[in-house]
């Protein structure tokens, strides 16, 4: 694993698109200088699960609509699912796209 890569681990359900091979699989960079909550849902009113230290990487394993959130990456409803019941909103992670990336959450 390289160094800014993180091990995304973490209990719950949230169903996801098809599981993606390590070889497949994308991270995207955190914004620059941001510590970013990770949530058990998609929305500020979901319970804090951890915080990913700025320069952080996440995989993107599917998205879903949510609360909207404004960010140095713009304002959005799209969440992304980091993790088995972890959500980070898109708002802070550079995807290059305002739109989604990956598959909608099933």
């Amino acid at each position: 694993m390289a160094t800014e890569d993180i091990e995304i681990t973490g209990a719950g359900e949230t169903a996801a698109a098809e599981p993606l091979s390590a070889e497949t699989l994308r991270t995207y960079p955190l914004a620059p200088g941001y510590n970013v909550n990770v949530r058990s849902g998609p929305g500020t009113h979901f319970t804090i699960v951890r915080t990913l230290p700025a320069g952080s990487r996440v995989p993107i394993y599917c998205q879903c609509p949510g609360e909207s959130v404004s960010g140095p990456y713009g304002t959005t409803k799209v969440w992304d699912n980091i993790s088995n019941g972890q959500f980070v909103s898109d708002a802070y992670v550079n995807t290059g796209s305002d739109g989604y990336v990956a598959p909608h959450c099933s």
